[in-house]
């Protein structure tokens, strides 16, 4: 499989190699040995966060309020 570099340094990966590996919306990524390595990454996004606070009856004031009893 081939991926061109344009002149904006973006590459769109094939298909083939995306499908190969978890739903992934970023990538980590390293050089090793002269090679670009992209590791799928799950970032938690903040909105999720907000909804599951939400949906479990936790308010703004309970977390500050847990933060301040945490650091008594």
């Amino acid at each position: 499989m081939l991926a061109k570099l344009t002149s904006k340094n973006q590459i769109t990966l094939p298909k083939a190699a995306v499908s190969g590996v978890d739903a992934a919306e970023y990538f980590d990524v390293t050089v090793e040995g002269g090679r670009i390595v992209l590791t799928p990454v799950r970032v938690q996004k903040a909105q999720t966060v907000r909804e599951k606070l939400e949906q479990l009856g936790i308010t703004e004031q309970d977390v500050e309020d847990a933060v301040a009893w945490a650091r008594q």
